[in-house]
């Protein structure tokens, strides 16, 4: 869900879904030293219900991402580039998507499932020429409600760089229902 507060005079708040972007990684079973990688497609679905908010296009393009974890520390970068290659239906004369964007990220989890996470989800815009680079420090931790783990996130982003009249900030809430394997 997105709110996008009035983004210039005249315009309303609006408040809805955005596109989803969808990954997929081909990653070998072994790797040495430990360093987990994956390689695949990105799919861009317009799913979003706001002109303001989404692209009105399909896109895609590779993804990559390369990881490390040990005693307790997870690190790596998550990375894609798309480009739309369809309107999502409709008159459409919304510009083309040429979209670049980079994760890099640093975890911390204790034993008892809190994790502690800071990471940047920068975005290139290479048909608008524009980019943000936040920063977002997030806390986590893995409850169970009767027999389904839900991990239950909360965090705060800052914007160290972003296009003209962007955001400064952001807060975030985060809910994800886990579904374990071989328990």
């Amino acid at each position: 869900m997105i709110d996008l507060g009035a983004p210039a005079p005249g315009l309303d708040n609006t408040f809805g879904l955005g596109d989803t972007l969808q990954s997929f990684f081909f990653s070998p079973s072994n790797t040495p030293g430990g360093v987990t990688w994956g390689v695949g497609p990105a799919i861009a679905w317009p799913t979003g219900t706001d002109p303001l908010i989404d692209s009105g296009k399909w896109s895609a393009g590779p993804t990559f991402v390369i990881l490390k974890q040990q005693s307790g520390w997870t690190y790596g970068v998550l990375a894609n580039q798309i480009w739309s290659f369809a309107d999502a239906g409709g008159p459409n004369n919304r510009p083309e998507v040429n979209q670049a964007f980079v994760q890099p990220f640093l975890a911390y989890t204790w034993k008892d499932s809190t994790t502690l996470t800071l990471n940047s989800e920068s975005t290139f815009d290479w048909t608008g020429d524009n980019y943000s680079v936040p920063l977002n420090l997030i806390v986590s931790h893995v409850y169970n409600f009767g027999r389904q783990p839900v991990s239950l996130a909360v965090g705060g982003r800052y914007y160290a760089t972003t296009p003209e009249d962007g955001p400064n900030w952001g807060l975030r809430a985060i809910v994800t229902f886990l579904f374990p394997t071989g328990s």
